[in-house]
């Protein structure tokens, strides 16, 4: 396994599932895999959550694991090819990637979208560039346009808290003050279009995600009507990707509160965090014993846990041979 970006990498689902099972259940027993092998976690864009479970999955498979803030601790980076450096970017990507991979055996790599061209962000120039000249596997720590190791999460959190075979998930647009990427919506839909749930996406007109994620998936406009009956309810707010990176509604009435959660099946309340409360979920919601998004964070920690093993059962088998 040598990049993580979409669910086709992990390979079978249920597999990887029931490696997720095993790495919470006994967190420690693939230590040997890392040991003497080192982790880069380079940071383009602020993290909690992924930061600090990317480094306790590192730990607790034995690794060392370096973390740089990339805009801070390095020099800064021109990612544009074919430039004059004359700037205030003293190094080049393509020098810094290739040294840096000499530096460590796997690299974690968050950058967000720029919003400045949608072609180019959805072409992932930053991690791309990673994959191609680092020489070691690469993983998205959330990319412009997908977040592989939320989406993991949440699936296995739904897989673990779920009461029925097959479960009816929400994702429902919510309204927030500033743009964000769309790169935990898109993931969400990529992976729960793999996994056995009925999946119903529900945003005000003018929210549609990129076709390629958003084919054969039952999109309903009506927010009150798509809750009914689910059992899980994933908020996220996102940015409009036709008319790209901009804000068009902040709609207060798309906020997830105690009357929208009474239409449903009793649902579980999801969220990534951070959560802006009062604007993306009351706090009523957010509180109840139907809110599962401090459980859902700590299996951050399993998802990258299950990543980073394959990884280093890859690298162990290519040693061998």
């Amino acid at each position: 396994m040598r990049r993580f970006l979409t669910p086709g990498d992990i390979g079978d689902l249920k597999v990887a599932l029931e490696d997720a099972k095993l790495a919470k259940n006994n967190p420690y027993a693939d230590q040997a895999l890392g040991r003497n092998k080192t982790l880069l976690l380079l940071f383009f864009n602020s993290s909690l959550r992924t930061r600090l479970s990317s480094q306790r999955a590192g730990s607790n498979l034995g690794m060392n694991v370096i973390v740089m803030d990339v805009n801070k601790d390095g020099w800064q980076l021109e990612t544009e090819y074919g430039v004059i450096m004359d700037g205030d970017k003293p190094e080049h990507i393509r020098e810094a990637v290739p040294v840096m991979g000499e530096y460590c055996d796997i690299i974690g790599v968050r950058s967000f979208a720029r919003f400045d061209n949608r072609e180019e962000d959805y072409s992932e120039p930053i991690i791309n560039q990673f994959i191609k000249y680092s020489g070691v596997p690469v993983i998205s720590l959330e990319s412009a346009t997908r977040h592989p190791l939320q989406a993991f999460a949440d699936l296995f959190t739904i897989m673990e808290k779920k009461k029925v075979d097959r479960p009816k998930v929400v994702l429902t647009w919510a309204p927030h003050p500033r743009a964000l990427p769309q790169a935990v919506p898109n993931s969400f839909v990529e992976w729960m279009k793999e996994a056995p749930v009925d999946l119903v996406v529900t945003h005000p007109e003018g929210y549609e995600l990129a076709p390629e994620f958003m084919k054969g998936v039952h999109y309903e406009p009506d927010q009150n009507k798509a809750f009914e009956g689910a059992d899980f309810i994933y908020a996220k707010n996102w940015s409009s990707y036709s008319a790209y990176g901009q804000i068009l509604s902040q709609d207060r009435s798309w906020t997830v509160d105690e009357t929208k959660m009474a239409l449903t099946n009793e649902a579980c309340f999801m969220h990534c965090l951070p959560v802006r409360r009062n604007m993306i979920v009351t706090d009523a919601v957010i509180e109840s014993p139907q809110s599962i998004i401090i459980e859902e964070a700590a299996n951050r920690v399993v998802s990258m846990q299950v990543v980073l093993k394959r990884m280093l059962q890859s690298i162990a088998e290519e040693e061998d041979f």
